[in-house]
């Protein structure tokens, strides 16, 4: 899991406080007085990704296909500009002696989203636990996610989406198994 350090709230609403001070505004007027707090408070729940067991049973049956979850909700905030981006995650794998608990998919995904992130690293991040503490025959993940940094500010492409992918696996090194991936994320 990672590491991340202790929130300190009040340094957050400092810090939040001669933001709006930089920015021109009186953090002081009626409207302002408890942003300082709510910032801070709503910052620091963005960024506390919840640990989790993970729950894996044995694979019994032999089960050899493709696990899906698709369209997964995603928010995580851009570490470039500290604003949120959002979308959806499909995540899969193929099962080798363990089979996974099908929660467990949206609560990695979950972990790595809380903090500051770039999709690409996100992206792998998944994939590359998924690998590590399952041992399946192979991950793939794609998440599709429209970025507030581009769409509110810059070039302003207000519903471009961007698609991230990571694969491991067969289903890098098998063309056939790479393409059902794919096509049964809806991402062909």
């Amino acid at each position: 899991m990672r590491e991340t350090g202790a929130v300190d709230l009040l340094a957050a609403e400092a810090a939040v406080t001669a933001l709006l001070r930089a920015l021109g505004r009186d953090p002081a007027s009626p409207h302002l007085v408890e942003t300082p707090r709510r910032v801070a408070r709503s910052y620091a729940e963005l960024l506390a990704g919840r640990q989790f067991d993970l729950t894996t049973f044995p694979n019994d049956e032999g089960y050899d296909e493709l696990v899906i979850a698709r369209d997964i909700p995603l928010q995580s905030l851009c570490e470039h500009h500290l604003l949120p981006f959002s979308g959806v995650a499909h995540i899969g794998y193929l099962p080798g002696a363990r089979i996974l608990g099908l929660s467990k998919l949206a609560r990695v995904l979950e972990l790595f989203a809380r903090d500051l992130q770039v999709q690409e690293r996100l992206t792998q991040q998944v994939a590359d636990w998924l690998q590590e503490h399952l041992a399946p025959r192979g991950v793939g993940v794609v998440i599709e996610a429209e970025h507030l940094c581009m769409s509110l500010r810059g070039v302003r492409a207000t519903g471009a989406r961007t698609v991230t992918s990571a694969l491991h696996g067969v289903l890098r090194s098998d063309a056939r198994s790479r393409a059902e991936f794919f096509a049964l994320t809806g991402t062909t």
